[in-house]
């Protein structure tokens, strides 16, 4: 793997047979590796842990611990359907460790972005670390890791081995297991459709590690920070309503922390802006903005200035980046 290569004889994942290929390879590789020992997995439902899990559930059932952990920052309906779909449907070992108000009360006050993914990335660390010493005859620890980890890796972007993180009592314990490091996003997306996995898993669209963290700017008050997420769910069903489901990359919102008036039911209110950003882009370091109709735009008002406390007015971001970038911290 020298030169930012893949093996010259690996076949690019497009199609179904090739999935089921790549699916039956890696389950006998897994089996050589492991053997009869348990493997613990971070299980946060975004596309590539998912894929991970599905393909070591298939290889080594019940000797695969996942663990989820709730910050609280997660989207609407995203921790329900990791344990539907991972503990209910495939039958996984799955511990799910609900953190929601030990990530908050940490954030409490905190405006700097920095200081808040600093925050969120220790205490998820200190939270997954305290549930692995809690087990015992855990040898590997699997990873998410795909190709384009590996090059910014290389490149000195970013390191891509979660492990990195763990506090050293835990990380020595483990040999690592990456079963999709050589696949890049859309050949995870192949796989994972192949496992069996729902299509609003395999194709969830890009989201930060701070979670809606980002998305609530200035200290994170568990008001907003739901107004966030009520937002963001009637953005999601009515963008998979209008068919913009999948042809856009990325469609959220941000509620800042300011305050204008407003009228609701014929009295003054005091609330935040909901603000929407929706993206198209192929390498993130140039991004378009999707032109919404003003139909879906007025629908998109209602709906959220009804539904959601704390709105009383909509904003839409069409700015591209450069000069915005994606996210608002």
């Amino acid at each position: 793997m020298e030169n930012n290569r893949r093996p010259d004889d690996m076949k690019r994942i497009e199609t179904p047979e090739l999935a089921e290929a790549f699916i039956s390879e890696q389950i006998e590789a897994i089996r050589n590796q492991v053997g009869d020992k348990k493997v613990l997995l971070a299980l946060s439902g975004g596309v590539d842990s998912s894929v991970v899990a599905a393909l070591l559930i298939k290889a080594v059932g019940q000797n695969l611990v996942c663990v989820h952990v709730n910050h609280g920052l997660l989207r609407k309906g995203e921790p329900e359907q990791v344990i539907e779909v991972f503990r209910n449907q495939m039958n996984a070992n799955l511990i799910y460790v609900d953190a929601v108000d030990r990530f908050l009360d940490k954030l409490e006050g905190v405006t700097d972005p920095e200081q808040k993914r600093h925050i969120i990335g220790e205490e998820f660390i200190d939270v997954f670390a305290e549930e692995a010493r809690k087990l015992s005859g855990v040898s590997f620890l699997a990873q998410g890791t795909i190709w384009p980890d590996i090059l910014e890796s290389e490149a000195g972007i970013k390191a891509h081995h979660n492990a990195g993180g763990l506090p050293e009592d835990i990380a020595s314990r483990f040999e690592l297991v990456e079963p999709v490091k050589l696949l890049f996003k859309d050949e995870v997306r192949v796989v994972g459709k192949a496992l069996g996995l729902p299509d609003n898993m395999v194709y969830r669209q890009p989201f930060p590690g701070p979670g809606l963290g980002v998305r609530c700017p200035g200290a994170i008050t568990r008001d907003r920070l739901e107004a966030v997420r009520e937002s963001d769910a009637i953005l999601r069903e009515e963008f998979a309503k209008n068919g913009l489901e999948g042809k856009v990359w990325q469609y959220f919102t941000v509620v800042p922390d300011f305050k204008s008036t407003g009228v609701k039911n014929g009295k003054r209110t005091f609330d935040w802006p909901c603000i929407i950003r929706a993206i198209n882009t192929t390498d993130v370091m140039e991004v378009t903005v999707e032109h919404l109709s003003p139909e879906l735009i007025d629908h998109l008002v209602q709906r959220i200035t009804t539904e959601v406390p704390g709105i009383n007015r909509v904003l839409i971001d069409y700015t591209p980046k450069p000069p915005a970038t994606v996210e608002y911290e």
